[in-house]
């Protein structure tokens, strides 16, 4: 190992497929701007030349490489990464998403100094065999895997029948200086609503996982007992349609129409003030049919917001039921339906939740505590690694 002096700054490099607007995404620019420097220094290197959030890394020009794939098995990525990682004398190399966990994993045999750490972002999916079978081949050459929820290091565990001890959990971490309770009277005005005019904000990708599909036909509900209400969506197709995202996009525009919800739906797609449209919404939803930890369920709440989510992967931990928001059975539809209008309906509960959501979120999912969870983890892998 490379590593000699406990004095000196660990060097680790957060490899992902691309960087748009998507959760893994914006954990890495999180994760790279809230690491203390003096323990680690990250750099953060791109598969893809599209790269909206790149900007959002806090001195992006230095810290950020772009090693991009001329084709789709482009092998000649791994020599182009262990080059990099030599360079910057990494000590960890750490990937997000399938593509950059396999280059990442075979640049860390050629470099056999930098640990190797892997991320598991979900649980209980569904997965390529052609996939399954990559990951299953270059495991050996992964020393731990950050998992982002419990139900999601677990399912990996029995996926690739992997010990626990290889795993750690760190949930995601959200910005509690950018979201935050703020006035929204500005982009109420902008997107047409009333001062008091109730709204339900999805924040999401159009991809199946999100299930806007079970939304719509609980919201069918919403609008029959609170007519005035809004449906506001945020979030857009995926980069080149992964995930289905563009027809998946055409269907919930379908659906929305044949169910007569035209008029209560606003969609903005992709924002880079995101945080100023959760503060538009009197309550989100997310009903996900699988999950990691959610970034929008975190900076929901961080910014005072109650929410509604299904109940998959850790969300039972990360919403107190009853507390800081409501957690319902998959596919549940009335029961979505019922503890929206709920909190639509009761000024009390909705304001006594807000700041319980706000307190949760500041004691246990802040960017602070994702950068010293992180750092622990990184650790044991560099011990894992001097081990073996």
């Amino acid at each position: 190992m490379r590593r000699q002096s406990a004095d000196t700054p660990l060097s680790a490099v957060l490899v992902i497929s691309d960087l748009e607007f998507g959760g893994a995404q914006r954990q890495v620019v999180e994760l790279a701007n809230n690491m203390d420097p003096e323990a680690c220094v990250i750099h953060v290197c791109s598969l893809s030349d599209f790269v909206p959030l790149g900007k959002a890394i806090h001195g992006s020009t230095s810290r950020l490489s772009l090693i991009l794939r001329r084709f789709h098995f482009d092998f000649s990525v791994v020599p182009r990464l262990a080059r990099l990682l030599r360079r910057l004398k990494a000590d960890v190399v750490h990937s997000f998403l399938f593509d950059a966990t396999i280059a990442s994993r075979l640049a860390g045999s050629l470099v056999r100094s930098v640990a190797v750490v892997s991320s598991e972002r979900n649980a209980n999916y569904n997965l390529k065999r052609s996939n399954f079978i990559a990951l299953k081949a270059t495991e050996r050459f992964s020393d731990l895997t950050i998992a982002n929820s419990t139900a999601g290091a677990a399912f990996n565990s029995q996926l690739y029948r992997r010990q626990m001890s290889c795993y750690r959990v760190v949930h995601n971490g959200a910005d509690i200086e950018r979201f935050k309770p703020a006035n929204a009277d500005r982009v109420r005005k902008e997107l047409g609503l009333g001062d008091r005019q109730p709204v339900v904000g999805m924040f999401a990708s159009f991809k199946p996982q999100k299930n806007h599909a079970v939304w719509l036909r609980a919201a069918r509900q919403v609008i029959q007992r609170v007519p005035n209400a809004k449906l506001l969506f945020v979030g857009d197709q995926l980069h080149k349609g992964m995930s289905n995202s563009t027809e998946f996009k055409k269907t919930i525009q379908l659906v929305v129409e044949e169910a007569g919800l035209t008029r209560h739906c606003l969609f903005v797609g992709n924002r880079p003030d995101v945080e100023n449209y959760y503060n538009v919404c009197t309550v989100t939803v997310l009903p996900s049919l699988f999950e990691g930890t959610p970034n929008a369920l975190l900076e929901s709440m961080a910014c005072g917001v109650p929410v509604v989510a299904s109940n998959v992967a850790d969300n039972t931990y990360l919403v107190q039921d009853g507390k800081t928001g409501f957690v319902v059975a998959p596919n549940d539809e009335s029961a979505l339906a019922d503890r929206v209008c709920r909190i639509l309906a009761d000024n009390q509960l909705r304001n006594t939740m807000a700041e319980a959501a706000r307190a949760w979120i500041c004691s246990e999912f802040s960017c602070r505590r994702l950068a010293e969870k992180t750092l622990s983890a990184y650790r044991h892998a560099i011990a894992v690694r001097a081990r073996r």
